[in-house]
C-alpha cells in the first residue's frame, strides 16, 4: 500500500515537471498565501508581545490609581481653575485602609522644559519616592535613583531618563552636572546624580492609561515638586488661562499575592468613592488587562488568518482551473489507463496525487519565505532609519520596536491548510477524470 502510494505521487510529481511553468503560477497562489499567514501572524504576535511585556511591567500584584480630568467645556477669554484628582490624604487613606498592602508609591508628573547649556529638550517632570523604582522596574545605566534622604530635605536632585539625558548632554556623562528646569515662569537647577537605561515606549493600555515615552522622563523627589513648583499648573490656550489643582497624578499600590489584587482594588474603588463623587480617578489591574491582552491577541490571530486565508483560496481555485485544464489535456492518456485495467479510483488518487504534491511544495516554498520575515522586518527598520528618517522619527514606538515572533503553529497550521486546499480543490478535477468513458476518451484528439 505504502509503495504504491509513494509511486503514484511519484509519477504524478514527474507529470508536473513535464510542465514547469504551469506548475509553477500553480503553486504561486499557495505559496503567497502561507507566507503571509506566517508573516502577519508573526507580526501580531510581535505586537502583542510587547503589549503583554508593558502590562507585565506594571506588575502582576501592583494596582494603579490615575488621576483622571472631567470633562470640562473652556470658553475663549475666561478663566478659571479646576480642581481634581488623588490627594495626598486619598494616599493615606489607601494605606490605611488596604490591609494586603506591602508598599505604595505617589507620583506627580507634569510637563515641562530643560536645559543644559545651550541646550534644550522638553521632558516629563516626575515627582517619584524610591519605592518607584522597583515598582515600575526602571534600571539605571549609571548614578543612583533618589532615595529617602532626597525626599525627606526636598533636595533638588533629578535623575534623567535615556532620551532626556542624550538631548541635554548628547553621548556624555551627565552624573553631577547641571540641569535648569523651567515651570509656569520660574527656573530651578537640579544636580543629575543618575540616569535610567533606555526603555520600550508604551502604547495606549485601557482607557485609562495613554501611550507614552519612558524615555523623555526626568524624576525629582516628590517633596521638591511640591515645595518648588506646587500642585497648580496654569496654562495658556486660544486667550485663555486654564488652570489645574492636582497633588497626585498616580499611586502605584503592591500587595503581596496577585490572588489579592482585585480584592485591593475593590477596596481602594470603595475608600475613593466617597471623596470623587466626579469620578475623577480610575483604578487599572495589570493582571486584569494582561487577560484582556491575551484575548485580543487570539482574536487578532483568528482575524490576521481569515485575511491570509483568501490568498490560500485564491491559490486552490488557480489550482482546480490548472487541474481541470490538466484533465482536458490528458483525457486520451485517462482513456488508455482505463483501458489498461485502471479503476475510477486509481485515476482519483493520480490525480489527487498531483494537487498534493503541488500544494505542498507551495507550501513549503511558503514557510522558507516565511522565516523572512524577521530579517526582512529589520532590513525596513534599519533602512527607514537611515535613508528616511524624517518618516521613522514620527512612527509610534510600537512599529520602530517591531520584534516579529514566529509562532510554530503558524507554521504547521499553514501547510497543513495549503495541503488540505490541494485535496479540496483538486477532488472536483480527479472525480471529473474518472467518470469520463474510457472509449469516448480514446477517441478524444
Amino acid at each position: 500500500m505504502i509503495q504504491r502510494l509513494v509511486s503514484t505521487i511519484r509519477l504524478g510529481f514527474k507529470s508536473l515537471m513535464l510542465h514547469k511553468l504551469r506548475s509553477g503560477l500553480a503553486m504561486l497562489g499557495i505559496m503567497i498565501g502561507v507566507t503571509a499567514v506566517i508573516w502577519l501572524v508573526a507580526m501580531g504576535e510581535g505586537v502583542s508581545y510587547q503589549a503583554q511585556q508593558q502590562i507585565k511591567d506594571l506588575g502582576a500584584t501592583n494596582v494603579i490609581v490615575r488621576s483622571m480630568k472631567p470633562s470640562s467645556n473652556s470658553a475663549t477669554g475666561s478663566s478659571f481653575i479646576i480642581e481634581y484628582g488623588l490627594t495626598r490624604d486619598d494616599f493615606q487613606r489607601i494605606i490605611e485602609g488596604v490591609p494586603s498592602i506591602r508598599r505604595a508609591s505617589p507620583m506627580r508628573e507634569i510637563k515641562s522644559d530643560a536645559r543644559a547649556g545651550s541646550r534644550e529638550s522638553e521632558i516629563q517632570l516626575l515627582g517619584v519616592t524610591p519605592d518607584y523604582r522597583d515598582m515600575n522596574h526602571l534600571s539605571l545605566e549609571r548614578g543612583r535613583f533618589i532615595s529617602d534622604r532626597d525626599v525627606d530635605r526636598g533636595e533638588n536632585v533629578c535623575v534623567l531618563a535615556s532620551s532626556a539625558a542624550v538631548n541635554l548632554f548628547a553621548h556624555e556623562n551627565p552624573i553631577n552636572r547641571f540641569v535648569e528646569i523651567a515651570f509656569n515662569g520660574k527656573t530651578d537647577v537640579y544636580k543629575v546624580i543618575g540616569q535610567t537605561a533606555d526603555r520600550t515606549p508604551s502604547a495606549a493600555i485601557g482607557g485609562s492609561l495613554a501611550g507614552r515615552d519612558f524615555n523623555t522622563d526626568v524624576y525629582i523627589p516628590l517633596t521638591t515638586l511640591r515645595n518648588r513648583i506646587g500642585d497648580q499648573v496654569i496654562t495658556s490656550r486660544s486667550g485663555s488661562r486654564e488652570g489645574e489643582i492636582v497633588q497626585l497624578s498616580q499611586i502605584t499600590v503592591t500587595v503581596g499575592e496577585v490572588e489579592e489584587v482585585e480584592e485591593a482594588a475593590a477596596i481602594i474603588e470603595i475608600l475613593l468613592e466617597k471623596y470623587h463623587p466626579l469620578g475623577d480617578y480610575a483604578v487599572v489591574v495589570p493582571s486584569e488587562l494582561l487577560r484582556q491582552a491575551e484575548m485580543l491577541r487570539m482574536m487578532f490571530n483568528v482575524l490576521l488568518i481569515l485575511i491570509a486565508g483568501i490568498s490560500l483560496l485564491v491559490g486552490g481555485i488557480g489550482i482546480m482551473n490548472i487541474m481541470l485544464a490538466t484533465v482536458t489535456e490528458r483525457t486520451r492518456e485517462i482513456g488508455i489507463r482505463r483501458a489498461l485495467g485502471a479503476t475510477q479510483e486509481d485515476v482519483i488518487v493520480q490525480f489527487l496525487a498531483e494537487t498534493v504534491v503541488l500544494s505542498a511544495a507551495g507550501g513549503l516554498i511558503g514557510v522558507f519565505f516565511g522565516f523572512g520575515c524577521i530579517p526582512a522586518t529589520y532590513l525596513a527598520q534599519a533602512g527607514m532609519e537611515r535613508w528616511l528618517p524624517e518618516v521613522w522619527s514620527t512612527l509610534p514606538g510600537t512599529i520602530r520596536d517591531l520584534q516579529p515572533r514566529i509562532a510554530l503553529w503558524s507554521i504547521l497550521a499553514s501547510f497543513l491548510i495549503s495541503v488540505g486546499v490541494g485535496v479540496l480543490f483538486g477532488l472536483y478535477p480527479a472525480r471529473r477524470a474518472a467518470k469520463m468513458d474510457p472509449i469516448e476518451a480514446l477517441r478524444h484528439e
